[in-house]
């Protein structure tokens, strides 16, 4: 059996001077909403690139947010088990 799901996420961004901050927002089929945030800064001799903020920014919100996401999973599967569950990173 095959199933097709989807997710999508928001990112909005905000620029203040040489600070850009990312959030992100995802909602699961479950309706749980998880919110994750990321930040840039900007050195003041580099020139301005919103772009560049944005995709570090943006990146940082992700990372935030599949942290999030991981703990969540580990989460339920330790309330199925019983057990501790283990992420095995890469």
């Amino acid at each position: 059996m095959h199933t097709l799901v989807g997710w999508h996420i928001e990112m909005e961004f905000e620029e203040d001077g040489e600070r850009t901050s990312a959030a992100a927002l995802v909602r699961l089929g479950d309706g749980t909403e998880i919110r994750a945030h990321g930040y840039a800064h900007r050195h003041p001799s580099d020139p301005e690139q919103l772009r560049v903020g944005e995709e570090i920014a943006g990146a940082r919100a992700l990372m935030d947010l599949a942290s999030q996401l991981l703990e969540k999973a580990h989460t339920e599967i330790d309330e199925v088990t019983g057990r501790t569950s283990h992420t095995i990173t890469r």
